[in-house]
């Protein structure tokens, strides 16, 4: 929905009313995933994507539908003998795409929600089209962006929250090309270095935030959590040790570190005599990064990342033409 929201304020703006295609539920290599949205104004205009250009042209006529009175609709998409011809996906997938103006009540108070990146849960009953807000997603007993079934009726239940965060140690040429290519991908980024002379905007102007601080007191700050990547880029015992002990003491999904094995080796020693549990030691991907030949900053940073992305989605990060798989991972907890 973040995506959307400066088209949808301004069509607010003006006083225009809008639908919203939302992506309900996958089948197969479907091109885009679930919660993926496509938005129709009162004045025609479109933003957002429910997969990729193939059947959006017959989804703005739906939306259009909805805005001149039809009730909520679900549709579904994918490639069969009747559809060849006409609308169809490409891939060989099939996608349910649910229509509908948004309650404007309900929007009144999602739309803050949304760009102060609050932590909420916006079911639809895909029968009526009948949504509510709530701030704790337990009563459906779920932690991520899907379909859920309660008393009988099938609801879409879409997590919203906060972005992803990398926390980054070391504020070093590696950290300024990680900060980049992660908020490429609408990341938070965080760079923390006790070196007040290298966490400079100059140096990491890339970063959302900069902390001058020593890697506990930033951890106490950051409070990673299981939305939060960390990646130790300093080769100093000083610095290493306590952030490694203390992201393994955390939440983090990812916890890598840059390095040679030697390096990786004798870190691994000071961890245990720190007081780490050895299989504690097993979270830490070292030396971070997937192996594609990297050799530049840059190149190590998208190493690194595709690393991070592999395992938030649970894949090996091999090549997709040996992926036993979907290729596109199911939407991950908020």
């Amino acid at each position: 929905m973040r995506e959307l929201l400066p088209d949808v304020e301004r069509w607010r703006g003006r006083g225009e009313r809008f639908a919203l295609a939302t992506v309900v539920a996958t089948r197969r290599s479907a091109p885009r995933p679930v919660g993926s949205k496509l938005a129709v104004s009162e004045g025609g205009e479109i933003a957002g994507s429910v997969s990729g250009g193939c059947v959006e042209n017959e989804v703005y006529g739906y939306a259009r539908e909805v805005l001149d009175g039809a009730p909520p609709q679900l549709l579904t998409y994918g490639i069969s003998d009747d559809l060849a011809l006409s609308v169809g996906l490409p891939c060989g997938g099939e996608i349910d795409v649910f229509v509908q103006e948004p309650d404007p009540a309900v929007l009144e108070e999602l739309l803050p929600l949304v760009a102060d990146d609050k932590h909420a849960v916006l079911v639809t009953d895909l029968e009526t089209g009948a949504q509510r807000l709530t701030r704790d997603g337990a009563e459906l007993e779920t932690r991520r962006t899907g379909l859920v079934e309660l008393e009988g009726r099938t609801l879409f239940a879409e997590v919203l929250g906060p972005p992803p965060r990398l926390v980054v140690f070391g504020a070093v040429d590696t950290a300024e090309a990680l900060c980049r290519a992660a908020k490429g991908i609408g990341w938070r980024t965080v760079v923390a270095d006790a070196r007040g002379k290298f966490a400079t905007r100059e140096r990491v102007p890339s970063a959302d935030e900069l902390i001058v601080g020593w890697p506990d007191e930033v951890l106490a700050q950051v409070a990673p959590d299981r939305s939060t990547a960390v990646v130790v880029l300093t080769h100093d015992d000083r610095f290493d040790v306590p952030a490694l002990q203390g992201a393994l003491a955390g939440n983090a999904f990812y916890v890598g570190a840059l390095g040679s094995r030697r390096n990786q080796a004798r870190r691994r020693e000071r961890l245990l005599e720190a007081g780490v549990p050895e299989e504690a030691l097993e979270r830490i991907s070292g030396p971070a990064g997937l192996d594609v030949g990297a050799d530049t900053p840059a190149e190590t940073a998208l190493s690194i990342l595709a690393e991070i992305l592999a395992v938030r989605a649970g894949r090996a990060g091999g090549p997709l033409k040996d992926a036993p798989g979907r290729i596109h991972a199911e939407p991950q907890p908020a």
